[in-house]
């Protein structure tokens, strides 16, 4: 598959639009709750200003229905009308969901200022990021000036299966985690997955024997990445990882993997140590061979 730096689409499993498709036949399932988190998660960045129609053409809900749950959710706080050009973007209120979530990632704010310094030495990003499905979350991030064309931010996503940071991120997975993980990402997309299997496994067994593993474009051609598991919370089941991701002209041959993949790693091993985790260990499996499509 040849890099690209436009990033394509990709709607996780368990997106609010999937699960709402796949429940049908659930007698406790919420289904207009669901359809208004479907409406809520229609936004993204590019389509901050939707109008019903949009919406209902995005969604897949009927515009009558759209309306009903704008006009709720408007009158919530959660989203906010344009009456110049009839349209809605995300309310402020929306926010307050993603607090209770953050606060609890504490080490955050004690891993930014070791973020900051090395993303300045290296003119790139460093960003923490959180397992969500097949997506990887940016929890927290540092950058320098000019980092290209990827910019992290709180509260993105990036695919999983395409990035060093969500091979990273699987490296921590318990195997039954990890084995569900490879038949979402098949599931969801064939043909991606058939052409980036292999080095999504090696990128976890990369991870295994030198405590980083490397993204060379899968993502975004003009940017060249590292990342390192950080780990796996036992409480609340979230996977953690830290990558540091710059613009290929700006390395020289053989420094992602000699100096800044090292660099990572170790910056792992001060955010674990500075959060009380053990010394990393990826969690043993075994590889099963998990393919769609015939391939």
């Amino acid at each position: 598959m040849a890099p690209t730096d436009s990033p394509k689409p990709q709607r996780p499993l368990s997106s609010a639009a999937a699960v709402l498709a796949e429940s049908a036949d659930d007698a406790a399932f919420a289904t207009t709750l669901a359809k208004g988190l479907v409406v809520l998660e229609a936004f993204k960045a590019g389509s901050t200003l939707l109008g019903n129609m949009e919406l209902s053409t995005l969604t897949g809900i009927p515009r009558p229905t759209v309306a009903r749950l704008t006009h709720t959710l408007a009158e919530l706080g959660y989203l906010r009308y344009d009456a110049e050009r009839s349209k809605y973007r995300v309310g402020a209120r929306a926010l307050r969901m993603a607090h209770p979530l953050l606060a609890g990632m504490q080490f955050r704010q004690v891993a930014r200022p070791m973020m900051q310094e090395l993303a300045h030495s290296v003119r790139g990003t460093v960003s923490i990021g959180l397992l969500d499905a097949t997506s990887m979350i940016y929890v927290e991030t540092a950058r320098s000036g000019d980092v290209g064309p990827h910019v992290p931010d709180i509260g993105m996503p990036i695919p999983v299966v395409m990035t060093a940071m969500g091979r990273a991120a699987a490296a921590t997975l318990p195997p039954a985690d990890a084995d569900r993980l490879e038949r979402n990402l098949a599931a969801e997309d064939a043909g991606l997955w058939s052409a980036l299997r292999d080095k999504y496994r090696a990128g976890i067994a990369q991870c295994k024997s030198r405590g980083f593993c490397t993204c060379w474009g899968e993502y975004m051609a003009s940017i060249h990445a590292v990342a390192a598991p950080l780990f796996h919370a036992s409480e609340s089941k979230q996977s953690f990882s830290i990558n540091c991701g710059i613009p290929a002209f700006r390395l020289q041959p053989g420094q992602l993997e000699s100096e800044i993949g090292p660099r990572i790693a170790a910056l792992a091993d001060s955010i674990r140590a500075i959060v009380g985790q053990a010394e990393l260990t990826t969690p043993p499996r075994k590889t099963k061979r998990i393919t769609s499509g015939g391939t």
